[in-house]
């Protein structure tokens, strides 16, 4: 943990580390599973890389914060834009403060935009989208947008 703490330091979340390359190597070299073609961003944070999944085609955008205590998995051709937060775990808040951790799925062409957050258990559908600022939690259905409140059914792509 210690030392994933400092590659991650030097690597992953350095903004003058400007090699894609770089960055995805030094994940899998910690057990992160990332497909081909795969563009990870300056200033990425991944707390776990050892829980993170990344089909082909994907873009990870500047400052994404994968906050996995439980695993991620992204399949091919998504995108997550510049400053999200995803995060797996929570807090039995009402009881006694224990962590609790659901995983999060998103599927195929997904794009979850600028400065989401999307919580633990969350699921995209196929071709879904969050709009800028979310807050995502639940299961968004294939090719639906979440705009932060609700699903916009009016406002499929």
């Amino acid at each position: 943990m210690y030392l994933w703490s400092v590659v991650e330091l030097l690597f992953v979340t350095n903004p003058w580390q400007i090699s894609s390359g770089l960055r995805i190597a030094a994940l899998r070299l910690f057990g992160a599973e990332i497909g081909e073609n795969v563009i990870f961003r300056p200033r990425t944070r991944v707390r776990f890389p050892w829980k993170l999944h990344i089909g082909d085609d994907c873009w990870i955008g500047e400052g994404a914060w994968f906050h996995n205590q439980d695993h991620v998995w992204l399949e091919h051709d998504v995108v997550v834009s510049q400053e999200t937060f995803i995060t797996t775990g929570s807090h039995r808040h009402r009881h006694d403060m224990a962590l609790v951790t659901a995983p999060v799925h998103v599927g195929a062409g997904t794009w979850i935009t600028t400065r989401c957050i999307v919580l633990g258990g969350t699921r995209f559908g196929r071709s879904s989208l969050a709009t800028p600022g979310s807050v995502v939690r639940g299961t968004v259905p294939d090719g639906a947008v979440w705009d932060g409140r609700e699903l916009s059914a009016r406002t499929r792509f």
